[in-house]
């Protein structure tokens, strides 16, 4: 792990164990160029890659095609309107109307240190071993400071970017645009892997071919949402899980986003990631900065199983602060599949009784607690808890399911509130909405402006006064519809454009906030299943519900794209009933076991009510959850066959640091005629030891086991399923 700056030629490069980031300072204007980045190399006498001495030269050299030189450059971050016409990193509007930015050069610094960001998350170390490198440019005609930070770990192939942005003006400006990450690089046949999809459907892997002009994802619905998510990938021709070229981008926020490849009539891709510039305007006061969320960059000359494991490793040592990170959860019971709204005291008692006999140790009770709430259409906002249902009162309800052997856990969307209820009948301002404009309506619900002060403190007090009311361990945060109509009560007529940023502002607020009063607390975020899964939320909750669709066989590839950056301990997966009520699938109980043994691992279902037959396995996947835990949230995750890919067939292989143990799930999702027993090439051991398989007496040397295969006896049926675990001698 380094940071050097090449005095002569002007060449700062960024190394980490195994990649290496060269960018220059050019002419005496001071562009930043991109040179490269890829696998380590010693040398950063590079500067031949930027063709400087080409037409149409440097503008110095030959100021009168100053515009065709820009449009040409590989620039390390394009400034506005001044010649470059690919898409901008920044824009602003200065007192005189126009968006000209041109940044010049200043200077830099190397710190071994990595400040926070404020009031957003950030990535961190734990142990000290960090450099930083920031780059100080200055456009001298708006007086505008624009700082670039690169943050390396000495564990990590990960490079964190984030950028201050500083009006050192009289006056004020507005910040239209700011990515954090805009540079450009040469073509060599890429292509672009996302993650789109919908409700019930999260996080699907698509590949698409980069075309001349811009290809993009992103969303302005106020969350990274179910559609698209803030992650990227390039591909080089011929790469896959195991071999070939990838570069990832990951945004450590949870509202609007975009990311884009941008390939011009010079076959040169810019890359560029940060918050959408859909209504995005920041009134920047005097010397008022503003800073950027941060991307995270992974170069993996290995595939994409590499770019995983290191994203894998980047968001558990130095994202997640959670003493749960590695910790065995409680396993839950969460009572919405199973009840919905109708349940009372004694339900809920009969449950956490019934439970407890099969081992499970927490139960949560979802939405339908407080105020009127008999249905999704009223009582948001009215965090008071409803004893028609709740008999007795919560404490009394805590204490007899505490009485059961079982902790408690309780669910809250704080950001809603309901057209129905108390809260917006004595605050119709305090909904995000446009004056004389009648606000959209979702499940009869609108959206609290967490941009004005008075609210974030009614909020937090509606969630903190419950959870000190009893003993109360567990919180499954929601949001359940997208923000639109956007308008403010709370801010004036230059900061409306600021609302969608300062209400994921006020959502990191209220969720530090309540982690610094309970420290001990199990914070698990959601917003209708997985719309805002991201990097952001992992820094206050060391897990995420990510899907709705909890049927086993949706979940394989729900799961695997969610895993493709994200470590298996963040997704909340559970066992639930069947028919699954998204889809009316039934999967025999051992599968959806095995499925959502790659998570969190849970129920969603009556204990009360399903087949003796899955109670009696209950103890067991209990025991393996136990038993697996520790290498299922630190082990290495390799992905072996995909049935989003194949349509048969699904397969995983966990293995632990130091390739002691490995336990390898597969799921036989279409069964097939005349078929011999599946032999399976497993992957990430070590090919020297010798592994034995589990309750039994074979055994066989990680190289065989790699490059010949696992034979995996014959499966009864669709949707079956199978979990070995091998440990070495």
């Amino acid at each position: 792990m380094n940071i050097t700056f090449d005095e002569k030629n002007r060449v700062f490069k960024i190394d980490t164990a195994n990649t290496s980031y060269i960018f220059a300072v050019v002419d005496t204007e001071g562009f930043l160029g991109h040179i490269y980045y890829g696998p380590y190399i010693d040398s950063s006498d590079v500067t031949y890659v930027l063709r400087t001495e080409e037409y149409p030269f440097v503008p110095s050299v030959y100021a009168r095609e100053k515009s065709p030189f820009l449009d040409r450059f590989l620039h390390e971050f394009s400034g506005n309107g001044s010649g470059d016409f690919r898409e901008s990193g920044i824009r602003v509007k200065d007192p005189k109307g126009h968006s000209v930015v041109a940044l010049q050069y200043k200077g830099y610094r190397i710190i071994d240190d990595k400040p926070a960001l404020p009031k957003m998350p950030s990535t961190f170390a734990k142990d000290g071993k960090v450099k930083t490198l920031m780059v100080e440019t200055y456009d001298p005609v708006i007086k505008l400071e624009v700082v670039f930070s690169y943050s390396i770990f000495e564990d990590s192939d990960a490079i964190i970017r984030t950028v201050k942005v500083t009006n050192k003006s009289e006056e004020k400006i507005h910040l239209t645009k700011i990515y954090p990450v805009c540079f450009d690089m040469e073509d060599e046949g890429y292509k672009m892997l996302t993650l789109h999809g919908g409700w019930a459907k999260e996080r699907q892997i698509e590949v698409r071919d980069i075309a001349h002009g811009r290809t993009n994802i992103g969303t302005y619905c106020g969350k990274s949402s179910h559609q698209e998510h803030p992650f990227f990938a390039l591909l080089g021709p011929d790469t896959n899980d195991d071999q070939g070229k990838v570069y990832g981008f990951n945004f450590v926020y949870s509202g609007n986003f975009i990311g884009q490849v941008e390939k011009n009539q010079f076959d040169c891709l810019r890359v560029s990631m940060g918050i959408n510039p859909e209504n995005f305007d920041f009134c920047l006061e005097s010397q008022e900065e503003f800073v950027s969320p941060e991307v995270v960059s992974i170069y993996s000359n290995d595939g994409l199983g590499k770019m995983t494991r290191e994203f894998h490793d980047l968001y558990r040592n130095h994202l997640i602060r959670s003493e749960y990170l590695y910790k065995d959860r409680p396993i839950l019971i969460n009572n919405w599949e199973a009840t919905y709204f109708d349940f009372d005291t004694d339900k809920l008692i009969a449950i956490a009784k019934e439970a407890a006999k099969y081992g499970i140790e927490m139960l949560v009770m979802d939405d339908g607690w407080f105020g009127k709430r008999n249905s999704d259409e009223l009582s948001l906002g009215d965090w008071d808890v409803n004893e028609e249902k709740i008999k007795g009162g919560l404490k009394y309800l805590v204490d007899e399911v505490n009485k059961a052997g079982l902790k408690f856990g309780i669910w809250f969307e704080p950001e809603m509130v309901s057209l129905d209820s108390n809260l917006y009948r004595e605050h119709p301002d305090w909904i995000i909405s446009v004056p004389d404009r009648e606000p959209a309506q979702s499940r009869r619900q609108f959206v609290l402006d967490l941009t004005r002060r008075e609210v974030i403190e009614h909020v937090y007090e509606s969630v903190a006064k419950i959870l000190r009311s009893a003993n109360i361990e567990y919180v499954k945060w929601d949001m359940n519809r997208q923000i639109s109509d956007l308008g403010s009560y709370g801010l004036d007529v230059e900061r409306q454009g600021e609302i969608c940023h300062r209400f994921v502002l006020g959502v990191y607020e209220l969720q530090e906030r309540l982690l610094q009063e309970f420290p001990h607390l199990l914070l698990e975020n959601c917003s209708s299943g997985g719309a805002r899964f991201d990097p952001g939320m992992l820094y206050y909750s060391p897990q995420i519900w990510t899907s709705d669709d909890t049927d086993a066989i949706e979940r394989l590839g729900i799961q695997e794209g969610t895993a493709l950056i994200y470590p298996l301990s963040t997704l909340g997966a559970h066992v639930s009933d069947c028919p699954n009520h998204v889809l009316g699938r039934n999967v025999p109980f051992e599968t959806r076991g095995h499925v959502a043994m790659a998570g969190t691992f849970g129920y969603e279902l009556d204990v009360t009510k399903i087949p003796m037959e899955d109670r009696l396995q209950i103890p067991k996947q209990v025991e393996m959850y136990h038993k697996y835990h520790k290498l299922v949230s630190s082990g290495d995750y390799y992905r072996i066959l995909s049935y989003k890919s194949n349509g048969l067939n699904d397969a995983y292989i966990i293995v632990s640091k130091d390739k002691s143990e490995a336990l390898l799930t597969y799921v036989q999702v279409i069964n097939r005629p005349n078929r011999l027993s599946r032999i399976l090439k497993l992957k990430g051991l070590d090919g020297s030891k010798i592994y034995k398989v589990e309750d039994s007496d074979k055994k066989y040397k990680g190289d065989v086991l790699m490059n010949i295969g696992l034979p995996i006896e014959n499966l009864n049926g669709d949707f079956s399923s199978v979990m070995i675990h091998l440990y070495a001698e």
